[in-house]
């Protein structure tokens, strides 16, 4: 297995806090997926109006946390270093479950297909073994 502690990660995407949705790399393989998780504590700043009375992750960052997982596994490669990933797309998108304070969310992202600087990730996330989320993710890396 090849592990990323944050300070690796912060090496390989220019992310930080508190845009930094990924606490550490479990596993990855260069141009091929990276799985990452987010451990998710009631002091992260879009609780504050995302909802006061009932804490919810915003599902958009779940996308961005499994789109940052996606550019661990693109960025790594050799060619790509010192690169960005853009977006390109979100496609299949469905939120199937909520993360709130104290989950642990598994974030997978498995690179489908890639032409050039165009590619797909199909992306995964999940607490306790409960798919939260799923989507394809279109990237694109550019400078």
């Amino acid at each position: 297995m090849n592990r990323l502690d944050i300070n690796q990660i912060k090496e390989i995407i220019p992310h930080r806090h508190p845009f930094l949705l990924v606490d550490y790399i479990e596993d990855y393989e260069p141009g091929q997926y990276a799985v990452g998780y987010k451990c998710v504590t009631y002091r992260e700043e879009f609780f504050k109006g995302h909802f006061p009375q009932e804490p919810v992750m915003p599902g958009v960052l779940t996308v961005e946390a499994l789109a940052q997982v996606g550019a661990v596994a693109i960025l790594s490669l050799d060619e790509n270093k010192g690169k960005l990933a853009y977006f390109g797309g979100i496609n299949k998108c469905k939120f199937k479950g909520k993360i709130v304070p104290g989950d642990k969310v598994k974030l997978e992202t498995k690179i489908i297909r890639q032409k050039g600087p165009v590619g797909i990730g199909e992306a995964v996330a999940s607490v306790d073994g409960k798919v939260v989320l799923t989507a394809e993710l279109t990237f694109m890396v550019g400078k």
